[in-house]
């Protein structure tokens, strides 16, 4: 499968990206020519606050793999509890869709964060949340503070081969006891010589029975718990490492999540991925771009949740007339087609400012925050109008109602952000 003319595309990408810099509202510009003909009649053309033609073409080349590659088997995936994520990284991985905003060096089209940005609302038309969630580990999750910090012998080892989709990547950092509350972990990564001896586990490891690297956050000293950790790329074929089960889950079915034991494993100091002490801080940094991810990737899905339910409540009739036609209906429908447009600009403001390299912890946890509130809100209404067959596994509907239930407790939880909020308004308890 290749990007509209394959690595040609993506260089030329890179190429615009650097040569024609956004400003507030971009306008029209015309697609390269290597940009079949066929996709110039499909990327969008219109003014948009954020995107140019680059987006669109990315966005258009990626629906084609969703729609030939993904969505034909997703049914399939979620009935057996997993995706087949060596093979679809590989065909992201050779179109450009693992390392858009990566290094060019490592495999990446050296794009800013605007493009992830893209690439997740597109990936919200995959028809269940497990993979796109999977994907976003791979893309913005678990190589993010590798691509900014990590060394270049790191990058060659672990960076390049997720980018390409040769290796798969998951991240581990929640723990039993430490969810949401990431200092307070229990991993230790104790040195002896030239290596680190590590003991502990990780809960809830997205990818992780299928990866073949873990981006592991770990207490690599005794000082104080934001300024003892280190995250480190540990290789999961090492001896002591135990997948000792595959999670079963409300929803994310097609995406494995494991749970992952330490037992005396042995790295080399060396795979620290920049400063020893360094990966609280490393670790939040490359939350902001998760969450933001996260809202990007289920917005569309929202959208399309939202436009199934017309769909089905205007052909559906009860007390003779459509259902849609009851008030009740097409107004919370609007309304909550409001909701997501009001999400969407906080999004796009967000990642403007971002870019730009601000601060943004603040409005990406608001944004964050708004998006699991509205999806399950969403969910509930959209699924009330589907009657009966809301409550079956065999519509859309009920998988988002299953699936959107983790954005308010992944990458973490509503309350959490209500305190980095808090604390930006500077109205916390005083200790």
């Amino acid at each position: 499968m290749a990007l509209c003319g394959g690595r040609a595309l993506q260089k030329h990408l890179a190429f615009s990206r650097n040569i024609l810099k956004p400003a507030a509202v971009y306008h029209k510009r015309d697609i390269s020519e290597n940009v079949s003909s066929k996709s110039k009649a499909t990327v969008q053309t219109v003014d948009h606050v954020l995107y140019t033609q680059e987006h669109f073409a990315l966005k258009d080349s990626l629906k084609k793999i969703i729609d030939q590659e993904i969505n034909p088997y997703v049914d399939k995936w979620e009935e057996e509890g997993q995706f087949p994520a060596h093979r679809i990284f590989k065909i992201l991985g050779s179109a450009g869709f693992l390392g858009v905003n990566k290094p060019v060096e490592y495999g990446g089209l050296g794009l800013d964060f605007s493009y992830s940005v893209a690439v997740a609302e597109e990936l919200g038309n995959i028809n269940c949340g497990g993979i796109p969630m999977a994907i976003g580990v791979q893309s913005d999750m678990a190589t993010p503070a590798l691509a900014r910090f990590g060394s270049a012998e790191l990058k060659k080892e672990f960076l390049l081969p997720s980018i390409m989709g040769d290796k798969v990547a998951c991240l581990g950092v929640s723990e039993v006891g430490a969810g949401s509350d990431v200092a307070s972990i229990k991993t230790k990564a104790v040195r002896k010589g030239d290596e680190f001896v590590i003991n502990g586990g990780k809960m809830w490891t997205t990818n992780g029975a299928q990866a073949d690297w873990m981006c592991l956050l770990a207490n690599t000293s005794d000082g104080p718990p934001h300024k003892n950790k280190s995250l480190i790329c540990l290789p999961m074929d090492l001896p002591g490492i135990q997948i000792a089960r595959k999670i079963e889950k409300l929803g994310m079915w097609s995406s494995d999540t494991a749970e992952v034991f330490f037992d005396d494993v042995r790295v080399p100091c060396k795979n620290v991925i920049g400063q020893e002490g360094m990966g609280f801080t490393y670790q939040m940094l490359q939350f902001q771009e998760e969450r933001l991810w996260g809202v990007a990737n289920i917005l569309t899905t929202m959208e399309k949740v939202v436009q199934e339910t017309i769909n089905y409540t205007r052909q559906r009739k009860i007390f003779q007339q459509p259902v849609l036609y009851h008030q009740v209906v097409h107004f919370r429908l609007a309304e909550l087609l409001t909701e997501i447009e009001l999400l969407r600009s906080l999004l796009y403001r967000c990642t403007a400012l971002y870019i730009k390299g601000n601060d943004v912890t603040k409005l990406a946890s608001m944004a964050k925050l708004k998006a699991g509130r509205l999806a399950r809100e969403l969910g509930d209404s959209c699924l009330q109008y589907w009657g009966g067959m809301g409550f079956t596994s065999d519509v859309l509907v009920s998988r988002f109602y299953r699936d959107s239930r983790l954005m308010s407790i992944g990458a973490g939880a509503d309350e959490v952000m209500l305190s980095i909020i808090c604390k930006y308004m500077d109205t916390l308890p005083k200790k």
